[in-house]
């Protein structure tokens, strides 16, 4: 069992036409709606992969609630833990999405804010996903009470106390967060996975690195949810006992997988979807 501490957003998904700059107003571009926040794309990421996965996140008393949690009830997800705060709104995130499949996002965080450590006090964790859409407290709360491996997902980049971190076996980064930051990763013991996008992800261990992949070869329609695939795929692949190298090959491919598709919860790939992608 996976306990996923995370996010729960409605994606507002703007696509086809280019990025905005600074000031500018772009038109053409195609409007759809999908279940998201890093959270649940996370969550089902790995109950996709096969895990038995709970959820303990927090959406508001409207009408966008059930939407967004539509996929992670079909796809299996334990949300006896997911909790509907009055007052509060269910999350959102406004996305766009280039023609080459690149994207800018803004996340208004609503309910994903109001999780407090009390939420976690009577759950029972073995394995833990976590990611920093929900406020570091309740993460540390989570941590400190799992007795299997802790993976964080440090985005998006933020400060954190090195009290969190002293309690990951696994963290998860890209190359922005990467470099925010810096050594603070790397400590004896700690895998460090760092993805690099289209060239693919390094895994270090105790400030060495240990391996590499490359992505197979794919056409890019979006690669909002390939992070969050990725890391859901590094995390069950060492919990099953994966050696890294094939470990961190399986999560590539996994969040390669997830590009070919539009959507960040409708992309997220079957465990034979990443397998037949390995295969060739």
């Amino acid at each position: 069992m996976i306990t996923v501490i995370g996010s729960v957003n409605l994606d507002l998904v703007a696509s086809g036409a280019p990025l905005p700059h600074p000031g500018e107003t772009v038109t053409g571009a195609r409007l759809a709606r999908y279940p998201g926040g890093k959270g649940a794309n996370q969550a089902l990421a790995a109950a996709r992969l096969g895990q038995r996965v709970r959820l303990v996140a927090a959406v508001g008393d409207d009408d966008m609630a059930e939407e967004a949690l539509k996929l992670l009830r079909a796809g299996g997800v334990d949300l006896s833990a997911t909790r509907s705060l009055n007052g509060e709104t269910t999350g959102v995130a406004l996305i766009a999405v280039s023609p080459e499949g690149e994207n800018l996002i803004v996340v208004c965080p609503g309910a994903n804010n109001a999780l407090t450590p009390g939420d976690v006090e009577d759950e029972v964790i073995g394995n833990m996903m976590g990611v920093l859409e929900v406020p570091v407290p309740v993460l540390l709360a989570a941590a400190r009470k799992a007795t299997g491996l802790v993976a964080l997902n440090l985005a998006p980049a933020l400060p954190v106390p090195d009290a969190l971190l002293a309690e990951a076996g696994l963290l998860v980064v890209n190359e922005t967060e990467a470099a925010f930051y810096g050594a603070a990763l790397h400590a004896p013991g700690r895998r460090v996975a760092v993805s690099l996008g289209s060239e693919g992800a390094e895994l270090w261990l105790g400030g060495k690195k240990i391996a590499a992949a490359k992505p197979p070869k794919i056409r890019v329609v979006d690669t909002v949810g390939a992070g969050d695939t990725f890391f859901a795929a590094l995390t069950t692949a060492l919990i099953e006992g994966m050696p890294d190298a094939e470990a961190l090959t399986f999560a590539v491919a996994a969040g390669a997988a997830a590009c070919t598709k539009p959507g960040a919860q409708p992309s997220l790939p079957t465990r034979a979807e990443v397998e037949a992608l390995l295969r060739g």
